[in-house]
Order: structure tokens, then C-alpha cells, then sequence
């Protein structure tokens, strides 16, 4: 979830994803973009430049999917909230 609405407004390289996802390891990021490429959620574009230049964006699905994350978002925070009580 995290990965996906850190795309939902540009491109991303797997450097600046890593960036704004402090808390994930290098080796599970390239593990969930790759899951998310498979599941055609997430598209990935090879520049063929050395040094190797890759960027990952929003499918037209995945695009799609973004409504559905959102309420899974409140409810996790809703949720947490009554944690609190």
C-alpha cells in the first residue's frame, strides 16, 4: 500500500521510493515492487542507460486500486484509534 500511493502522483526510482519509505529494507522493497509489477499493479520502465536507470508508476489498475487503499488507510487509522480508548 505504501509503495503504490507513493506513486499515485509521478514516477518513481527505487532510490527516491527507498527514501520515502525509510522503515523498508532495500531487499523487501525490491521484493514488493516486483510482486506489484506481477500483479500489473505497478509498471516498470528500463531506460537501458549506464548506469542503469529504472522508474516505477501506476498502471491504469492501479490506479484503479487506489479508492480501495484509501478505506483500508481509515479504517486502519479508525481502527488504531480505538486502541487508544
Amino acid at each position: 500500500m505504501l509503495i503504490m500511493f507513493q506513486l499515485k502522483d509521478e514516477p518513481q526510482r527505487p532510490s527516491e521510493l527507498k527514501k520515502l519509505i525509510p522503515d523498508i529494507s532495500e531487499k523487501m522493497l525490491l521484493q514488493e515492487l516486483k510482486l506489484l509489477t506481477d500483479s500489473r499493479l505497478v509498471e516498470r520502465k528500463n531506460y537501458g542507460e549506464v548506469p542503469p536507470r529504472v522508474e516505477y508508476k501506476l498502471t491504469p489498475i492501479g490506479f484503479e486500486a487506489l479508492p480501495i487503499l484509501g478505506e483500508m488507510k481509515t479504517f486502519a487509522e479508525k481502527y488504531e484509534n480505538t486502541l487508544d480508548l
